[in-house]
């Protein structure tokens, strides 16, 4: 993992050069440096606004009764694409936009969780005795109607790495 990791950041900036001085070299420096600042300020814009969406989408989730996963991963996706949009370059400004669109934020959630949804197992209970069980395809659980003043314990377990 960590030798994954140092090679993503050895790696993405040596591209982003590379894609950036090709850029530079068909078009302009100027036209290249234009395209980085634009990327930059029409991407902080779309994350503040897609982020106040999100944090809408938050509290309507909790005012409802929901525990708000889709709304918290989202906010996550939102603040990772905004860090990406501040980082000069081409790939990542791609990555960047892709986070910022809703249907590009779901293309990654469910990615994301095909490849660990058998990683990780789920263990809840509450004080009336409700508990559920996940581990990857097999869902079982003994359903008890919970008031939603309950308190539920979670437990996560991660499985040994793939």
């Amino acid at each position: 993992m960590l030798a994954k990791l140092l090679a993503a950041f050895i790696l993405i900036p040596l591209i982003e050069f590379i894609l950036l001085v090709e850029m530079a070299a068909r078009t302009s420096f100027a036209t290249t440096f234009l395209v980085v600042v634009a990327t930059g300020i029409l991407g902080s814009f779309l994350a503040r606004r897609e982020g106040l969406q999100a944090w809408k989408r938050f509290h309507l989730a909790m005012n409802q009764g929901r525990v708000p996963s889709e709304e918290i991963q989202d906010g996550l996706m939102i603040v990772f694409a905004g860090a990406l949009l501040l980082t000069p370059g081409l790939l990542t400004d791609a990555v960047g936009f892709l986070l910022l669109i809703p249907q590009g934020r779901g293309v990654i959630r469910g990615f994301v969780l095909s490849r660990y949804k058998n990683q990780v197992d789920f263990k809840m209970s509450s004080s009336h005795g409700f508990q559920m069980h996940t581990q990857s395809e097999n869902q079982h659980q003994t359903p008890h109607p919970l008031d939603r003043h309950d308190a539920i314990d979670v437990e996560v377990v991660r499985k040994k790495d793939s």
